[in-house]
């Protein structure tokens, strides 16, 4: 007998590695089987999944780079039979004035309705990881974004919490806005908004969250919308609507990875603020750490090689911390005598390049820490596709990829988002495994 593959319901595009196995992460919990690719496929082989995650590294790129890459994935994920597009950017809405998120919003919407024509939500709510929406305004905790360590990020400082005032800036279509009142109402009333809505004139509005219940009633509110735009936690309330066609059944072992193996390491670029709690806590520990040195970098030392002939002898005896985290006052002077692009690129190039010694070393068991670092590492590793496993924190899942660098050997890896996770996120991940 034929076995027919399951037509995939959802396709995601993601605009960094991070954001992207975040996303994943949720759809798993929910009982959607997902598959993760790095990048945009060159063939249009049927993928076997309820959902498809696209990780792309758009955030910070050029606006018209971005948008020609999510346009690309869009296609591929349409050619891929989906009924849903979702597009996945940070919890802490991560941009410039200039973009990426309303450019790609925009030019998605030109290409499933029409220029100009269309309408979708923008909700980067995660309420289990403390991001919420009230009034239209993103909260980091207790605190306004715009009070927050992200009004210090190196790459997209983030000093307006205002998400209306934010994506007008953005945008050519008119923004409105969803309040929490509505959202608390249930579905029927946030159906109900978005008519009226839509009968201004709006194209895109900002939907308040403050609980995953919101998230809930939301979902099912975006049955029938063919793209939406929010963050991960938005995608906790979208795989009842299939449940409840009958289409996906639950998989109760969606998170299921081989046994691990192998050394351990975890490869930090992030300078947020969890990340930098991270690391101390690692060090006051008295965990083995080395500290790359952007300055020493670019003064053309070998730091890769020194990364490495550190770590060699000690990765028998546990897993080890190699770091380019530090505090807002170091990373602004840094960039100060680099520039803030080329400091950016520099760290990068060197983590991935660690990353990968550090595998072809016999690491098996890899955590990453930051988006753009993330990224970096995998396209070092040649990683494709990956297969998305148990929560570590919210957001955060393990993965198993195979990797070139090693083979095709299994690695086990984490991209952590340096804004999620416990201080003591490194320790835990590693006794999650065992």
């Amino acid at each position: 007998m034929t076995q027919h593959l399951t037509k995939p319901l959802l396709g995601c595009i993601a605009d960094d590695f991070t954001g992207a196995t975040d996303l994943a992460n949720n759809l798993v919990r929910a009982g959607m089987r997902t598959v993760q690719t790095i990048g945009v496929p060159t063939d249009n082989q049927p993928i076997d999944a309820d959902a498809i995650v696209v990780a792309l590294k758009s955030r910070t790129i050029p606006a018209q780079d971005a948008i020609a890459q999510s346009l690309q994935a869009h296609a591929w994920l349409k050619a891929q039979g989906v009924e849903q597009i979702y597009f996945k950017y940070c919890s802490t809405f991560d941009s410039t004035p200039q973009g990426n998120i309303g450019p790609v919003t925009e030019a998605l919407m030109d290409a499933m309705d029409g220029p100009g024509k269309g309408f979708t939500i923008v909700c980067p709510a995660f309420p289990e990881n403390n991001r919420t929406i009230f009034k239209g305004h993103l909260f980091v905790g207790d605190v306004l974004l715009s009070d927050s360590g992200m009004r210090n990020h190196p790459l997209t400082p983030m000093t307006d919490a205002n998400l209306v005032r934010v994506m007008q800036s953005q945008t050519q279509r008119k923004v409105g806005l969803v309040e929490q009142s509505c959202v608390s109402a249930g579905p029927d009333a946030i159906r109900a908004r978005f008519q009226a809505l839509q009968a201004e004139g709006v194209g895109v509005a900002v939907v308040d969250a403050i609980s995953n219940q919101d998230l809930m009633h939301m979902g099912q509110a975006l049955a029938d919308m063919p793209l939406v735009t929010a963050g991960s936690g938005v995608a906790i309330g979208l795989p009842q609507n299939w449940k409840a066609r009958g289409v996906l059944a639950a998989n109760a072992a969606a998170d299921t990875l081989p046994a691990a193996t192998g050394y351990q390491a975890v490869v930090s670029g992030s300078c947020s603020v969890a990340t930098n709690a991270q690391v101390l806590h690692w060090r006051q520990a008295g965990k083995p750490a080395f500290a790359v040195d952007p300055l020493a970098v670019a003064s053309g030392t070998d730091v890769v090689q020194q990364a490495l002939s550190w770590a060699a002898p000690q990765l028998k005896d546990g897993p080890v911390l190699i770091y380019a985290t530090a505090e807002p006052a170091a990373v602004k002077a840094i960039q100060n005598q680099l520039g803030v692009a080329q400091a950016g690129e520099l760290v990068e190039h060197t983590l991935s390049n660690i990353a990968k010694g550090l595998v072809q070393a016999g690491v098996r068991q890899l955590v990453v820490a930051g988006g753009e670092t993330s990224g970096a590492v995998v396209q070092a590793l040649d990683v494709e596709r990956m297969v998305i496993g148990p929560q570590i924190d919210p957001g955060v899942p393990w993965t198993s990829v195979t990797s070139k660098v090693c083979h095709g050997d299994t690695v086990h890896v984490t991209l952590k988002s340096g804004n999620f996770g416990t201080h003591d996120f490194f320790e835990k991940s590693f006794s999650l495994l065992k």
